[in-house]
């Protein structure tokens, strides 16, 4: 995803910091500081920090991070950072929202697919050759006895609760909470974005608009849309695709939960406009595990979107620019003014 200048009444130069992390490129930018006292480097560089140390306690891919901890943890009950709570709460807004689509408690899955490791740096194989070998087209379904809703969070306590056991990954959700919780730090600035790995949530003072081309997978001709506010979230197949060990199928990220096997629904990517990362992000990976019609559907009643299918059409659904609400107050002030 590509991210042009915001144009708009405010023509100051944004300052912008790009790094390395949640096994993708993270970048900020910002313009017209939001405090005298602090310039927008430094609020850029603190942002950087703070999502940093949430990836320090969230990724699964390092045993010594808080939710590695938690997922080998032999107790039922568990203390936890709010970095930890409000991410595993994401995690069951997203599962709660989607019927059960987006499920955070696939790992064994996810590992026995291929995908036990970061596939941040791993070569992908072509998506029209996964494509051309894949099995018969099907919306992906909900596993009707998943242990997620046995998954239960205490504010007060600041503890977790889940069967012995089950294992919880954030996947993509974790993207879109660490935008939102980088927003919460920039709404203060004329022009603002943060894009974790292709999540993207922005906005500012000025009203300025902002253009984001997002790729075809297939190559066939990039989206563009144009924004001022809100949030855009991309799912797809076409990054993290690769074969299995006798090399006789083709694995992606994005699983049937009903079937623990890769998702080949007719649809190869999906993006969903919303109000909040978060919700951008449940709604694109929902879309694309649905199939065509029912994703269209989804998209449809939210803030609108866009399906690519296997052939490369490109399908558009509701609204795909106006104005959104000005976001969410600080996640992790929430957290901690519920205790």
């Amino acid at each position: 995803m590509t991210l042009k200048t915001a144009t708009g009444p405010s023509s100051t130069q944004e300052t912008e910091r790009a790094f390395d992390l949640f096994g993708s490129r993270v970048r900020l930018l910002a313009a017209g500081p939001s405090s005298p006292d602090r310039s927008t480097q430094v609020v850029l560089t603190e942002v950087e920090a703070m999502l940093r140390e949430m990836h320090e306690h969230l990724t699964r891919f390092d045993p010594a991070s808080e939710l590695s901890a938690l997922n080998a943890d032999p107790s039922e009950t568990v203390e936890c950072s709010d970095y930890l709570l409000i991410a595993v709460e994401a995690a069951l807004q997203a599962a709660e929202r989607s019927g059960g689509l987006v499920d955070p408690v696939m790992i064994e899955a996810l590992e026995g697919a291929g995908y036990a490791d970061s596939r941040a740096n791993a070569e992908s194989i072509p998506l029209s050759d996964a494509l051309h070998s894949a099995p018969e087209r099907r919306a992906a379904s909900p596993r009707e006895d998943s242990p997620w809703k046995q998954i239960s969070i205490d504010r007060r306590s600041a503890e977790i609760t889940r069967p012995v056991g089950v294992r919880i990954d954030l996947g993509g959700i974790g993207k879109g909470l660490a935008a939102d919780l980088a927003a919460s730090h920039l709404e203060g600035f004329a022009s603002w974005c943060a894009d974790i790995g292709g999540d993207l949530r922005l906005g500012g003072t000025a009203g300025a608009d902002r253009g984001i081309r997002i790729p075809h997978p297939l190559g066939s001709g990039d989206l563009e849309l144009s924004l001022s506010q809100g949030a855009v979230a991309t799912s797809g197949i076409s990054r993290r695709v690769w074969r299995s060990s006798d090399g006789r199928r083709c694995f992606h990220h994005l699983l049937d939960p009903a079937t623990g096997l890769p998702a080949w629904t007719g649809v190869i990517q999906a993006t969903a406009v919303a109000g909040s990362a978060q919700e951008a992000e449940t709604l694109s990976k929902a879309a694309l595990l649905s199939g065509p019609e029912r994703g269209g559907e989804i998209l449809s009643s939210a803030a609108g979107g866009i399906l690519i299918l296997d052939s490369g059409e490109m399908e558009k659904f509701g609204p795909l620019s106006g104005a959104f609400g000005a976001g969410s107050d600080d996640p992790l002030e929430k957290v901690q003014a519920e205790r």
